[in-house]
Formats: structure tokens, C-alpha cells, sequence
């Protein structure tokens, strides 16, 4: 095994990771010229649009070095967005080590440092590189300095690179092949592989991508998940390259596929132990920790008929993305759907628009919201994650919300703009320290339901792009929290509630209520559209009814005709607004995630 070697990129999103990996695979003869485009290991269509990667990617490259020996590089490449960090987490646990890439003009950003505590946390061996140096407006010197000032890395070790022109990539390879050590393990002990990721293909079913320490596996050897228990009979084994590729054999060390006819994913869960079903290990793998959903919104199909369409879709998404949860949910308003769970809200739309795309269909999406811990008076403690669960308030003794430790790094000119916008949205300040570069590091504790919506997108904002943020999971505290109703003519519209702190209850309220008003078109009645907390209303929109001009015919006589004209359809009205249904567009909904942006309520 002292000629394998399995290492991973890890970055700030836009720090040039993917284009690295293209020039690495070029380097290698992975691809050939006739192959090769941009951003090679980003195959779905929204990772090249929207120029980030979604999904990590496995990959064999085979290097000969200056020693003339041949070594076998396995490169997995990773997300650089925060709401991916379960897909970092799941590489670096299949790793010995980590290309750590900066941006030569950007420098150390906040997903770097969480990155680089990630890999520490590993205890993988840490290679800097350092990104863009063909730019103009690039300072290695301020980088190397942050690399040391911030990360504690030896910045003479750090590697010069230009990945758009190909700078550097053989001096790349040269390091990883000699400062990266080879996996540790045993070919003749029992197997014992590490599922760290997953896809499904439609006629061979779960393609499990593993990571080996122990013992090897072969077609026709019956292997075992050790969390489920479930058994099955290998029928092919491969390794990426980038293509998949079949192999007689996968041994200790080396990174591939195994596919062995799982059609149930909650059989094979990604995180899990694979082990021989005859020779099972007695020591289970749990090198990284289990994605849990941060951020709940509800999916319904536009047309009611297209309900097991989209149950059908979720169940293969899921396959692909584990960190992805859903469950069967029910909206008077809305009708039948799900209640899905998400990383944060780029991972929510990222889900919709692949749901949208890939499997033809037309989504309705509520408000994002969190999972609250709700204590009963009678001492019982349920999690919340739908507004439309909350008890009656009589019956509620407290309310926790869960609370995210943020850090945020920015030039210090935006720090005034960054601490206005954190209190705004009820923060805990931990503390500010000047970094060496002219740039500083605030930490804030910030509740997770006001990060979900608008927090990303105004941080950048008042920064102009500067403030990068990571944040990571702290605890759950008790918090004055209500349920804010939304009613459309008396009816309360149960995907339109949302949880909210009780001090900002009635601007919201009230910002709400024009926004639906806004968005709700004219009908031939009536509209009234009310924010409640309780029985208290806290807002009241009105939107008039379209009318007809029923005295037209009228050209003389007595006033009481005119009048008696207006009383028969003032009647209808009443009579239409009682039995007549308002359809609320999606635009509506969407009205809950534009509260916020661009009038706040202070």
C-alpha cells in the first residue's frame, strides 16, 4: 500500500478547486484532450451553471514521480459551500490528506478555516496551495502570512499555482505522492470499508462508494452493512477513473465502487460499515458524524395527480443525497405533499430545481423554517418542525430554537454594518479579534431561524462581497417565540404560518399582510387578508372586489331604483365571498421569504 495515496481539495467556494482538479486530471492522462472540459468532476448541469460543486466526486489518477516509482492518487473532490460541509465531512473521513487551496487575491476565508479544523479534526496531512497567482491584483505574501497567522501553517511549504494556466500542477503531484503518507491496514484481516457516498442507478440499483482499511473485496463475496445488518452478494467492483471502470479486486487502501443489487437505501446507509457477511470485523468504522437537516420547508405538486410522481422522485434524490430527509405531510390549503429537510436554504433550492429539471415536475415550496423543542405543560418535550404543529399556547410551557455559533470574516470597514446586522437579528456577541492582514474574525451566536432567510444574502450586501461566513451548530435555547397566523377571508392558511419571535410578531405581521395583498389577485368578492397571534389580529389588508357597473341601464327615474340595483348585488357579494375560494399563487408564498430583504421591519 505505500505507493496509494488517498488525499482530497478543500476550499472557500470560488477559490478555483474544481479548475485545479481539471488541471490535475490533464496532468495525469486521466482525460484525454479530446475529453477533457471545464469542470470535469461537476457533471450535473446546475454544478456548471451555477459554478459550484454540489456533489463530491472520486476519482484514480496514476502518477509517476521524480523517484521513478509509480504512485496511485485517489482525489476526492468536495463542496466549498457552507451547506455542503456534510459532503466535506464525508470525504475527509476517506483521506490521509488535504490539498488545501487558496485564493492568492481573496485570501483565507471563513469556509477555509472551518475546512482546516475539519481536516485537523482528522488528523490528515495538511498541503497549502495557493491559487490565482497570475492575477494582477494577487499577494502571495499577505496569504502566506495568513496561513500563518490564522491557520497555523508552515507557509514555506506552500505550493505557487495558477490552475486556469496550469502553474504548478507537477509540483502539486510531486508533494502529494511525498508529504502525503500512504494508508495504514491490512489486506488479510477482515473487510472493512467505509461507505462515503452513494448513487443510484436505475438498473443496478445502490453503487456504494467506499473507502477500504482492512481485508479486500471481490465479486461474489457476500458482505454485510454493520448498522442495518442487511446481506448481500457483490456482483461488480470498479474504481473511478473518472469513468467508471471494473476491477477483479478492491483491496486495503484503495478507493472505489461496489455495487451488489441494493435496491432500499435505508439497507445501505451512507457513514456505514461494509464488512464480509462469513468474516465479519468486530471494530465498526465512525469516522465522521451524521448530516442532520437544519432547515424544513414543505415540497406539493401544483397538480394533485402528480403526488406519486414526486414521492417517486424524492425517494431516488434521497439515494444521491443523504443528507436530504422527507416525510408525507397534509395542508388544507395546499393539499397533499411532503415535509422535507434540508442543510440550509442553497441546499433547498439546489433539491427543487434538480425535482424541477430532472424529473419534470411543478412545485409549490413553503416558507423554510427550523426545528424548535416545544415543552408541554404536562412535562413532555416534542420537536416542531411545521408551524402548523405547534400546540395551543395554553398548553406550551417554553419554546427552544436551536442557536448556530457564526464566524464571519470581512475588512474592518464593514465591521460597524456586519454588528448592526447580527443584533438585528437578536445576536449574542462572543468576541472580535484583529487579524495581522487588515481583515477581522467576528464570532456571534445567532438563532438558526433568522440565518435561514435573508442573513446570507444581506451580509453580503453590506460588506459588497467582502464578509465570507461559516457557522456550525451550538445549542438549543428557550426563547419568547408565537405562532403569527396568516387568514384569508376567516380561513387560516396553514402553509402561509410561521414561528417568530414575539417582539417582531406585529411589524412582520403587519409587512406580511401587504405582500400577500400585493400578490393575491382581484376577485368578484371581497378579500380580506388578516395576520393573528392567537385570537389577537395584529394586521389587516384589504383587497376590493372587482365590480359592475349595474346602474348602467338605470337612465332616469326615481333615486330608490339605483339604490335597489346596488343592495341585490351588494347581497350577491356577501353571498359569493361566504362560499367562494381565493387561490393563492406561488408568489404568495414566496411573500414569506421577501419579508426581510427589502424592507426590515426594526
Amino acid at each position: 500500500m505505500d505507493h496509494i495515496r488517498n488525499f482530497c481539495i478543500i476550499a472557500h467556494i470560488d477559490h478555483g478547486k474544481s479548475t485545479l482538479a481539471d488541471r490535475l486530471l490533464e496532468a495525469t492522462g486521466a482525460v484525454t484532450p479530446r475529453q477533457m472540459a471545464e469542470q470535469v468532476l461537476d457533471s450535473m448541469d446546475l454544478e456548471r451553471e451555477r459554478g459550484i460543486t454540489i456533489k463530491a466526486k472520486a476519482v484514480r489518477l496514476t502518477y509517476r514521480g521524480k523517484d521513478g516509482r509509480e504512485y496511485l492518487l485517489n482525489l476526492i473532490d468536495t463542496p466549498g459551500h457552507v451547506d455542503f460541509s456534510s459532503e466535506v465531512s464525508r470525504s475527509l473521513s476517506a483521506c490521509e490528506g488535504a490539498l488545501l487551496v487558496v485564493d492568492a487575491v481573496q485570501g483565507v476565508e471563513a469556509q477555509t478555516l472551518a475546512n482546516v479544523h475539519l481536516a485537523m479534526r482528522n488528523n490528515l496531512a495538511i498541503l497549502p496551495v495557493i491559487n490565482k497567482i497570475d492575477l494582477p491584483n494577487a499577494d502571495v505574501d499577505r496569504v502566506k502570512r495568513q496561513l500563518e497567522d490564522v491557520l497555523a501553517l508552515d507557509s514555506s511549504e506552500a505550493i505557487l499555482t495558477s490552475a486556469k494556466l496550469g502553474w504548478g500542477t507537477l509540483d502539486i503531484l510531486e508533494a502529494v505522492a511525498n508529504r502525503i503518507p500512504p494508508p495504514k491496514g491490512s489486506v488479510g484481516a477482515p473487510l472493512r470499508a467505509l461507505v462515503f457516498d452513494s448513487w443510484f442507478d436505475s438498473f443496478q440499483g445502490v453503487i456504494a462508494y467506499v473507502r477500504l482499511y482492512d481485508g479486500s473485496v471481490a465479486p461474489g463475496v457476500r458482505v454485510q452493512f454493520m448498522s442495518t445488518g442487511a446481506t448481500f452478494e457483490v456482483s461488480r467492483v470498479g474504481v473511478f477513473t473518472p469513468q467508471m471502470r471494473a476491477a477483479d479486486q478492491l483491496s486495503a487502501g484503495e478507493v472505489g465502487y461496489v455495487i451488489a443489487g441494493i435496491r432500499d437505501a435505508r439497507q445501505g446507509r451512507v457513514g456505514d460499515t461494509l464488512t464480509g457477511a462469513d468474516r465479519p470485523t468486530q471494530r465498526p468504522l465512525s469516522r465522521f458524524r451524521e448530516a442532520r437537516p437544519m432547515v424544513f420547508a414543505g415540497l406539493y405538486p401544483v397538480e394533485s395527480q402528480d403526488y406519486l410522481a414526486l414521492k417517486g422522485a424524492l425517494e431516488k434524490l434521497q439515494l444521491n443525497d443523504a443528507s436530504f430527509s422527507f416525510e408525507p405531510e397534509t395542508s388544507l390549503a395546499l393539499g397533499f405533499g411532503f415535509r422535507c429537510g434540508f442543510l440550509g436554504l442553497l441546499h433547498l433550492e439546489i433539491i427543487q430545481e434538480r425535482l424541477e429539471r430532472e424529473f419534470g415536475l411543478t412545485l409549490l415550496t413553503t416558507a423554510p423554517t427550523v426545528v424548535y423543542r416545544v415543552a408541554r405543560m404536562d412535562g413532555t418535550v416534542n420537536e416542531v418542525d411545521n408551524p402548523s404543529k405547534l400546540p395551543p399556547l395554553q398548553e406550551i410551557a417554553r419554546i427552544e430554537e436551536p442557536y448556530i455559533i457564526a464566524s464571519i470574516l470581512s475588512p474592518p470597514e464593514y465591521l460597524g454594518a456586519i454588528l448592526a446586522l447580527c443584533q438585528e437579528k437578536r445576536g449574542v456577541h462572543r468576541g472580535i479579534e484583529y487579524l495581522q492582514d487588515a481583515r477581522v474574525l467576528i464570532a456571534y451566536e445567532l438563532p438558526l431561524n433568522e440565518i435561514v432567510l435573508d442573513f446570507y444574502d444581506r451580509l453580503k450586501s453590506v460588506s459588497r462581497g467582502y464578509a465570507s461566513l461559516d457557522y456550525d451548530f451550538l445549542e438549543y435555547r428557550e426563547s419568547p417565540l408565537i405562532k403569527l397566523d396568516v387568514l384569508v377571508n376567516g380561513e387560516a392558511i396553514d402553509a402561509l404560518s410561521c414561528i417568530i419571535h414575539r417582539d417582531q410578531a406585529a411589524p412582520r405581521g403587519r409587512l406580511l399582510a401587504e405582500r400577500m395583498r400585493e400578490r393575491i389577485p382581484r376577485q368578484l368578492f371581497e378579500v380580506v387578508i388578516q395576520a393573528a397571534i392567537g385570537s389577537r389580529m395584529i394586521a389587516r389588508e384589504r383587497i376590493p372586489p372587482l365590480r359592475k357597473q349595474v346602474t348602467a341601464k338605470c337612465y332616469g327615474g326615481d333615486i330608490t331604483r339605483k339604490r335597489k340595483l346596488l343592495e341585490k348585488q351588494q347581497e350577491g357579494k356577501r353571498r359569493m365571498k361566504q362560499v367562494g375560494r381565493v387561490e393563492i399563487p406561488q408568489e404568495a408564498f414566496m411573500a414569506l421569504l421577501s419579508v426581510g430583504q427589502n424592507s426590515t421591519p426594526k
